[in-house]
């Protein structure tokens, strides 16, 4: 198994984590393996339709507000009858 050293770690942060490590009724150690296995195998990137990414770029927040053209023609509806 590899190990890794963290500097620098504020002593606040550090004492944050043991307090939820004892909540947890395990050690600083395993707590902190529990959190970098759920951030290494957390997706990159959330699935987005592209619906979604236009509303978060151009949506009405931003600024952006059009609205639907109404339908020219209305089609009849299909025949499956023989």
């Amino acid at each position: 198994m590899a190990s890794i050293t963290i500097r620098d770690l504020p002593d606040s942060t550090k004492e944050g984590l043991r307090r939820r490590a004892a909540q947890a009724g395990i050690s600083l150690e395993a707590y902190a393996r529990q959190i970098l296995r759920a951030a290494s195998t957390a997706s990159v990137a959330p699935s987005s339709t592209l619906a979604d990414i236009s509303r978060e770029c151009f949506g009405p927040d931003h600024g952006v507000d059009l609205e639907m053209a109404p339908r020219a023609t209305k089609r009849p509806p299909v025949d499956f009858a023989p």
